[in-house]
């Protein structure tokens, strides 16, 4: 672990914000100068404390309005239908996440479908015959509030 202080703080507040800033934008946003901006980022980036940048598609205006999260129960948990089914689920273009959990599910995904009937399509045809899939339940977003990372 790295220890971050306030102008550390403000460069990765200001990156969550918007990851395109340029150095010399973060630096006047957080009071140093375009190299000191620059050099933190790089160690902060080194150290892995910036894991990459993304970008942030607007899923609806591309045509995707239904977002659910599945909770999925596997028939066997050996460490072979483990790969088996993460190997086959991240196939899947409609799967944008994939975690591996603790609880009364195995699996927790988040799909994006264009609408309900999309998504039932994608639970029939797809979802529900992965190696080893066996209960789902369905969690419908009806809305979604962005909240910053922890940063302190």
């Amino acid at each position: 672990m790295i220890d971050l202080d306030d102008t550390d703080r403000a460069l990765l507040r200001a990156l969550q914000q918007d990851a395109t800033l340029t150095a010399a934008e973060l630096g006047r946003q957080s009071g140093v100068s375009q190299s000191v901006a620059w050099r933190r980022v790089k160690r902060l980036t080194e150290a892995g404390v910036i894991k990459g940048r993304r970008l942030d598609l607007d899923r609806e205006a591309l045509g995707f309005g239904v977002t659910v999260f599945l909770g999925i129960k596997l028939v066997a948990k050996g460490h072979g239908s483990l790969e088996n089914f993460e190997r086959a689920v991240s196939a899947i273009p409609e799967v944008q996440t994939v975690q591996h959990v603790l609880g009364r599910y195995d699996y927790r995904l988040q799909v994006v479908a264009r609408d309900l009937s999309d998504f039932e399509r994608v639970l029939r045809r797809r979802i529900m015959t992965l190696p080893g899939a066996g209960e789902v339940e369905a969690n419908v977003v009806l809305s979604e509030e962005r909240r910053p990372g922890p940063i302190g």
